[in-house]
């Protein structure tokens, strides 16, 4: 067989773009594809919902390939167990409660679980604006990471969602878009991002799960980003957290796309 350099590029190319029309009007466009995000859109896309993750990195999974210093190892805690279970990581008990599982079989499971899940993750696009109607979020305005590391001026494109999710990590990138173009209006006690407290696993990994919530009209936070919005500490290398936040909000948007 005689490979042809040009339908290779146009096979790319067009079925990219199938891809991405296909997904510029969702049920819910989760930005950051870190653990919180991708089990969000896995529990999502199981129920049929209609789910898009926008990564601005070349690789998914945030900060948990590199386990802790990176001794790719992570923890997780007896509560979050089932759902590595669930979508086949193995894992080994280090104490009672405690479970050990390898940074790297867990992402890369974790990511083709949600992918075969129906979810659609675009790697390498920056989300640099919010849409508002209504007093409500209702998309996400789009460019390539690559233009914002240039610092290139190209005008972006803009995606149409009816809920949004922050799974940005300690950044809380989306939040911080509303809180800058709009104002302290966010679900807080102040209206602001409240930031990050210093690390402490046992009350940060409780706390992520109460944090995973509306934090306004329209977007949701999950895993650290919601941490860092209302004020609660950092937890280290224990992931159950992430993975029972990410739960946690997609059972609350199921909830409201009935």
């Amino acid at each position: 067989m005689k490979l042809d350099d040009t339908l290779i590029s146009k096979a790319i190319v067009e079925e990219f773009m199938k891809d991405f029309l296909k997904f510029m009007e969702v049920d819910v466009a989760i930005v950051g594809a870190g653990p919180a995000g991708m089990i969000t859109g896995y529990y999502l896309a199981k129920k049929k919902r209609k789910v898009v993750i926008f990564e601005r990195k070349l690789s998914v999974g945030g900060g948990m390939w590199g386990g802790g210093m990176m001794f790719n190892k992570i923890v997780v805690q007896k509560t979050a167990k089932p759902i590595l279970e669930e979508i086949g990581v193995s894992l080994k008990e280090y104490k009672k409660g405690y479970y050990i599982a390898d940074s790297i079989e867990t992402v890369s499971t974790l990511s083709s679980r949600t992918v075969k899940s129906g979810v659609k993750i675009f790697n390498l696009i920056l989300v640099e604006d919010v849409m508002i109607r209504k007093e409500k979020i209702t998309g996400l305005v789009l460019n390539w990471n690559a233009v914002s590391l240039a610092n290139l001026h190209i005008d972006p494109l803009a995606i149409r969602a009816k809920f949004v999710v922050d799974s940005t990590g300690h950044s809380a990138e989306v939040a911080r878009i509303i809180v800058r173009k709009l104002g302290k209006k966010l679900f807080t006690e102040t209206g602001d991002l409240l930031g990050e407290k210093p690390m402490w696993a046992e009350i940060g990994e409780r706390l992520i799960v109460e944090n995973s919530k509306e934090v306004y009209p329209g977007l949701y936070v999950a895993g650290m980003a919601a941490n860092a919005v209302f004020g609660a500490p950092r937890m280290g290398p224990i992931f159950g957290g992430m993975l029972l936040s990410g739960k946690r909000v997609a059972e609350l948007l199921l909830e409201r796309l009935k």
